[in-house]
Order: structure tokens, then sequence, then C-alpha cells
């Protein structure tokens, strides 16, 4: 059976120290099953400043400020509907078989002052991260701030129990 692929860089020095590339590497997997995807997965993350964020926002959303991640999924799922073998089909990469979900960045400086911010470590909180962009590159989404935004806190919670990292 394929993996799934996880390619984790940063332009920032330290940011993919081996600690973090594995805990990223650990809370996608998690994500990806809790959220019932059967296909390898490709998802890119960058590690980057609020001044990288804050270009790739400018560039990619017209938006002018930095922010604590971005997601930009390949494909448009819906979260009742999860990528499986069967369903990706003609989306998968054909040199690889993985189905390319999408990119993420991740704004370390942003990482380190929400952890502080909300009194947990930096590890929980690069795993909240990761798993709020795996879930927005599944289709979740929280612009209703009702519902879906209710829908998506507890599916981010759910992956971090799993994972063992309370706040």
């Amino acid at each position: 059976m394929k993996r799934n692929r996880i390619a984790v860089t940063a332009d920032v020095p330290g940011a993919a120290s081996q600690g973090n590339v594995a805990l990223i590497r650990k809370t996608i997997r998690t994500a990806l099953a809790a959220q019932g995807v059967t296909v390898p997965c490709e998802v890119n993350v960058l590690l980057t400043n609020d001044a990288g964020i804050r270009q790739i926002n400018l560039e990619m959303r017209d938006v002018d400020k930095p922010t604590d991640v971005l997601s930009f999924p390949m494909f448009e799922f819906s979260p009742d509907c999860p990528p499986t073998e069967e369903s990706a089909g003609e989306l998968l990469d054909w040199a690889t078989g993985l189905l390319p979900l999408g990119d993420m960045a991740i704004s370390m400086e942003r990482v380190k002052e929400q952890a502080r911010e909300y009194g947990h470590s930096g590890r929980r909180e690069l795993a909240y991260l990761v798993t709020h962009s795996v879930l927005h590159l599944l289709g979740f989404d929280h612009l209703d701030e009702g519902e879906q935004k209710a829908r998506m806190r507890s599916r981010e919670e759910a992956v971090l129990s799993e994972l063992g990292i309370q706040r």
C-alpha cells in the first residue's frame, strides 16, 4: 500500500527541525485517517515567518497582512465525502499514484505568539494549525461562524485528542 507523501520545507532557519517535521507528518496522517481518507495523498507544507506568509497572502488572496496558516486545496471536496480509493480515481497523479491534496503555509512566528496567547505549548499550536489546514484541504470551512465553525472545531479537537495533545 502506498503511503502519504508529506513534504515539509522552511524558508526560516530552524523551523524544519526534526521534531517539527515529525509532528507535522504525524498530525497530517492522523487528521486524514480521522476523516476517513483512504487514498494515499500528497501534501506540501511550508514553514515561514510573518513576512513570508504576508507575501503569500497578498499574492494568492490579495490580503496584505500576515496570518497563522494558509491552505490551498488542489480540489474541492465536501467534508461529508472524503476522498477514497474509489472516489479519487482520475484525480490521482498518474506518475505517483497519489492524490495531490494541496499545500499549506504556516507562520512559525504566529505559532509562538498564539501558543503564548492561548497558554499552551508551541507543539500544540503547531499541531492545531496543521489539523486546521488539513480540514480546509478536505473541504471544511468556518466562514459562517456558526454550525460550520463548530463542526470544524469539533473535528480539530478530536484529532488533537487522538494525538494525545490536550489544552
